[in-house]
Parts: C-alpha cells; sequence; structure tokens
C-alpha cells in the first residue's frame, strides 16, 4: 500500500522557516519533519511513497536525490563519474516525488497522484504531523469498514475544526474544518482511502476537506479511527519549539528503534 504525503503547500504561519524550503522540509532534531513521518510509516511496514510537491518541490526533490551521499561515504572518480558507496543506508523506501504545482489546493495534488495509485486502497496524510498512531491497526479498521475514507481523529484544542461522530459505530457525521473555538476531536490526517475518492475530486481548485469530506459524510463513507494516543502538528513557530523539546527529551513518535 502506497502512501501519499501533502507536502506542496506555501506553509505561511511558519513564514520564518518557509521562505526558505517547503513546510515538510523544516527539520526536528536536524531532521525534516517529512522523513520523521516517512519512519513512522516505515516501521508500520509501509516504505512505498508518493510525495505531492508543489511550492519549493526542488528542495524536496534534492534531499532525496542527495540523501545517500548526505548518509554514508563513498568514493567518486571525478573523470568517469562512477560512485562506489562504501556503506548502505538503513531507509528500504521508494519514494516519488510529484510536482502537482505551486497554486493547487490539497484535493488537486491528491487527485494528480491517481495514475500513481490506479485501484489500490492507499495511505494519505499531511507533511507537518507526526503522532504515535498505530498505521497497522488503522488500516485494519477502514478494512473491516464500508468506508471509502478512514480518517485518524485526535484530540487538539483550540484553532481546529470539530468533528462531530456517530455514537454507534465508526462514521463521521459531519465534518467542520478550522473552526474558531472547536475544541474535543479533530481530523489528525493519517487516512486510508479507496481509489473511489478520487472521483469526488473535481480539479485542481478542490480542497480535500471541503467538497470531497462532505460528498462521503453524505454518502456514509467517512469513518474515523479514534487515536488517544499523541498528535501534534506543525502549524506555527511555537509548534516547531514543542517538537523540538519533545525531541531533545522522549519523542512520543519515534516509534521506530535507531
Amino acid at each position: 500500500m502506497k502512501v501519499v504525503i501533502l507536502a506542496g503547500g506555501f506553509g505561511t504561519r511558519l513564514s520564518e522557516e518557509t521562505s526558505i524550503r517547503p513546510k515538510p522540509m523544516v527539520e526536528v532534531g536536524g531532521r525534516p519533519i517529512l522523513w520523521h513521518i516517512m519512519k513512522i510509516y516505515s516501521h508500520h511496514g509501509f516504505k512505498e511513497f508518493v510525495i505531492l510537491g508543489g511550492y519549493k518541490v526542488d528542495f524536496i526533490r534534492n534531499y532525496f536525490l542527495n540523501f545517500r551521499g548526505k548518509q554514508t561515504d563513498y568514493t567518486i572518480d571525478l573523470k568517469t563519474g562512477r560512485i562506489e558507496w562504501l556503506q548502505g543506508v538503513s531507509e528500504d523506501w521508494t519514494v516519488t516525488v510529484l510536482d502537482t504545482g505551486p497554486d493547487s489546493l490539497t484535493g488537486g495534488r491528491i487527485k494528480r497522484a491517481q495514475p500513481l495509485i490506479g485501484d489500490e486502497s492507499f495511505c494519505l496524510t499531511y507533511g507537518d504531523g507526526v503522532s504515535d498512531v498505530n498505521i497497522q491497526d488503522l488500516v485494519a479498521s477502514h478494512r473491516s469498514s464500508d468506508c471509502w475514507c478512514t480518517l485518524t481523529a485526535v484530540t487538539q484544542p483550540g484553532r481546529y475544526g470539530a468533528l462531530r461522530l456517530e455514537e454507534q459505530g465508526n462514521h463521521v457525521k459531519a465534518f467542520r474544518e478550522k473552526g474558531a473555538t472547536d475544541g474535543g476531536l479533530i481530523n489528525g490526517g493519517f487516512f486510508v482511502c479507496e481509489p473511489e475518492v478520487f472521483e469526488l475530486i473535481d480539479n485542481d481548485r478542490t480542497t480535500w476537506e471541503n467538497e470531497p469530506m462532505d460528498r462521503l459524510v453524505d454518502m456514509g463513507k467517512l469513518g474515523y479511527y479514534h487515536h488517544q494516543g499523541y498528535w501534534q502538528s506543525m502549524d506555527s513557530l511555537r509548534d516547531k519549539m514543542v517538537l523540538e523539546d519533545a525531541w531533545a527529551a522522549n519523542p512520543p513518535w519515534k516509534v521506530w528503534v535507531g
């Protein structure tokens, strides 16, 4: 199952960092938060990634093109360009970096990945949030339902949108993004989707969290997996500092070893 990661937005609320690089490449503990997210999925056995770039996509491309050279020693023949790698790398990932355009919205970016996904189920997440969610359990919960999309419901007060959930069962009854005074359970990303969701996305100007989500709710096809553990997004410089402090202590999302 492929993992699709949204990594193309402007990240304007973190402009101190994103004037230089896309938000998923902002570092926590000396590594891009994108790397942390990929390590979480890899730990659970999901190692095939599709990165949906846009704003400053070359920063992401160059990171992966130079990934091995920055991690290991090598000998290079400057005349022929032949490289002999002296060590391997621990990450056995397959990474596709897809330029979805600087102005596409989240739904449009996802739609552009359809040719790479085909008729398979896929994981989907944002490129700015980490969690200790058990991805295997999330996928199992999705597969046991009749939903086209299952999101991870997490607890976060304040500036995020509230979910209204079914009292019995695992369906989402209402989805509203980023209300001013919302609390309770919110959309934490970490989705599992069926390929049918592509047909709910109109074009590049479609926001994933608006029309497609509303359509899924109306159809009774949006489910949730309630994660009661750690979750933190990086929307602001303060959030970055929270993550840096956690990394320096005992990061809850570091589910991998080493």
